[in-house]
């Protein structure tokens, strides 16, 4: 059941490369590896590069245009000049002392609520900077089997490892065990001693680290509390800590079964393919044979599994799970949550899947499902979005709508395509859906044509199609089951060979991007300076009128309007041109334009283009008759 995972272009990964950070990343990782210990990181997390790094990262998130209890946004820093920005979250790790955190209450699925930190805008940019540097630092001392909120790694990768222990490796015996509150109850000092185990030993960075836990928070009804444990949901830095304190669940339950065979009268490297899954090797033979409890573990953030081979094993490490993570980390689990399960008579939930073994001639081969809690809550979600449909005042009101409704099923079926029985359970909700469009929304027709290039070739050979005026609207049923992959031990944000499997070098020059992020424009905002890097790999280092390649020393940022909706220093509002280019906008000679048109060849099109620009400059049109001419 695997399949070699096809990488993708990390955006990330391109932004450490134009801000210059990359290689101290990979050095960072390196050092990790080989066992050093790092006293002086916040030298490097304060570093100009590294802050412009964390804003180019956070600011596209939903969450950075989410106000804490500051009032401020994103936009109130990109505003800023370049130097003042840097000057300000430089200002912040001299004496970090934390704003208050926002708490908000999100609804769950079964009717609960999870509360969400939401920190002011400065603390989630120095957390984006710790982030940054303390991630290829702890991604060198993380297990390899766990999945969630790390680089490169999903939650399919996580499925699929879950499925392949269950029919691969035989271990049909299943320990759940669910932590209460996890994220609530972490504690302090344990976790701290654990960053300063994985050889993070920077006193400065720990206090910083110690404050942002430590950070007031603002309840729903104005009440100000202080916590003495947990890690606030919702911030940058929460996730890794997360996965700092479970990893050493991670290599404890690793140790008893994996690690043995270093411990071996003849121990051999184990050795893997190119889809991650283990080579047979004599050790691990050996082991199987011995009367060693066999265990291994999937985690997902703070859902993990443990797979035995027999009943017996599986109570024990149960029982044994359970004492460690109270002695040790201080956490309780949920007893009514957690159990044991054989495969092969029960599924079990895992990531929003149920998994369950079923006989097929002489093996047991996985069979899942789509939880029901999932099939609720997207049942909701998707009759909200027709409800929104119906509800729809005008023409363009609808066409959104429907752009949200076919969002909402692709990114479903994006997911869950990975349940072997996708089909059966998708077929079952769109049999409701269909019927509350037939009933609700008027003009649900068959016939239509498909002019998106994505959806031709999705869902063009459906008999399921239908559209609402001309706007398609995509089948949920018409999805197929999919081997999900396993992650590929060679992919590795952090070494150049493993960034090679993610994506292909920089085809531009590098030395031109590195000379654009070192030489800001003076006297212009953060996201101004920060898009102009953008552009310069967007438009391949060349103008985007004459289309020939811009000398970074020369070339000029050009804003096409003062009063863009998006914001006048926003990626669509700016444009890289050459010399030339900007002539062409901006003569009032029709001699001196027609000659450049000529000399460079612009069609048509650039032609129209350019005259665009001049109108939103408050400029003439150029003829094309004088261009013939």
């Amino acid at each position: 059941m695997y399949m070699t995972q096809k990488a993708k272009k990390r955006s990330k990964l391109r932004h450490a490369e134009y801000y210059d950070m990359q290689n101290i990343f990979d050095e960072l990782y390196a050092k990790s590896k080989d066992g050093e210990i790092f006293n002086n990181l916040v030298e490097i997390i304060a570093a100009p590069n590294n802050i412009m790094l964390a804003f180019r990262n956070i600011k596209s998130n939903d969450g950075s245009h989410t106000a804490g209890t500051d009032g401020r946004t994103i936009e109130s820093l990109a505003d800023m000049p370049e130097e003042d920005f840097v000057s300000l979250i430089q200002k912040q790790f001299t004496r970090y002392v934390p704003k208050t955190v926002r708490r908000v209450e999100i609804p769950k699925p079964n009717g609960k609520f999870r509360p969400l930190g939401i920190p002011c805008i400065i603390d989630r940019i120095v957390q984006q900077c710790i982030l940054q540097v303390m991630e290829p630092i702890c991604e060198a001392k993380f297990y390899e089997h766990s999945y969630g909120f790390r680089p490169c790694r999903s939650a399919e990768n996580a499925v699929s490892y879950a499925y392949g222990l269950a029919q691969r490796n035989k271990l049909h015996y299943v320990v759940d065990v669910d932590i209460k509150g996890f994220f609530d109850n972490v504690n302090h000092r344990k976790l701290l001693q654990q960053i300063w185990t994985l050889g993070i030993r920077d006193t400065k960075l720990i206090q910083i680290i110690k404050a942002m836990l430590k950070a007031p928070i603002q309840m729903p009804d104005g009440e100000i509390s202080y916590p003495d444990r947990g890690t606030p949901q919702g911030g940058i830095l929460s996730p890794l800590l997360a996965n700092i304190v479970l990893n050493e669940l991670d290599w404890w339950i690793a140790s008893q079964w994996e690690g043995m065979a270093d411990h071996m009268k003849s121990p051999c490297k184990v050795t893997y393919y190119p889809n991650g899954a283990e080579k047979k090797c004599n050790s691990y033979t050996a082991l199987k044979k011995s009367n060693l409890k066999e265990m291994r573990i999937v985690r997902y953030a703070d859902d993990f599994k443990i797979f035995c081979r027999n009943c017996k094993d599986a109570d024990r490490a149960y029982h044994a799970v359970k004492d460690w993570l109270l002695k040790r980390l201080k956490l309780e689990i949920s007893d009514e949550k957690s159990k044991v399960t054989n495969l092969r008579k029960r599924d079990s939930e895992f990531l929003g899947f149920r998994m369950k073994l079923i006989r097929k001639r002489r093996t047991w081969v996985i069979s899942s499902n789509v939880c029901d809690k999932a099939m609720s809550h997207m049942q909701k979600e998707l009759s909200k979005a027709i409800i929104e449909i119906q509800n729809s005042k005008t023409a363009s009101n609808i066409k959104s709508n429907i752009h949200e409704y076919n969002a909402k099923v692709i990114g479903m079926q994006n997911y869950y395509c990975i349940a072997t029985r996708i089909n059966l359970n998708f077929s079952r909700m769109a049999h409701v859906n269909n019927g509350r469009f037939l009933h609700r929304i008027d003009g649900y027709k068959k016939q239509g044509e498909l002019n998106n290039k994505y959806f031709k070739n999705r869902y063009g050979k459906s008999k399921q199609m239908r559209w609402i005026g001309d706007t398609p609207v995509v089948p949920l049923a018409y999805v197929q089951f999919k081997i999900p992959m396993r992650k590929s031990r060679k992919i590795n944000p952090y070494t150049p060979d493993g960034r090679m499997e993610i994506h292909s070098n920089l085809k531009l020059n590098v030395e031109d991007m590195l000379w654009l992020m070192r030489h800001p424009v003076t006297g212009e905002t953060v996201q101004f300076n920060d898009n102009r890097i953008s552009l310069y790999a967007g438009q391949e280092g060349k103008c985007a009128i004459t289309g020939e390649h811009l000398e970074v020393i020369h070339c000029i940022c050009y804003r096409k309007s003062n009063e863009c909706k998006n914001g006048r220093d926003s990626y669509r509002n700016l444009l890289l041109l050459s010399p030339t280019g900007y002539e062409l906008i901006s003569t009032t000679d029709s001699i001196k334009f027609a000659t450049l048109t000529k000399k460079y060849d612009l069609n048509k099109a650039q032609i129209t283009k350019v005259n665009k620009l001049r109108v939103a400059a408050g400029l003439a049109e150029m003829s094309m008759q004088i261009v013939t001419n």
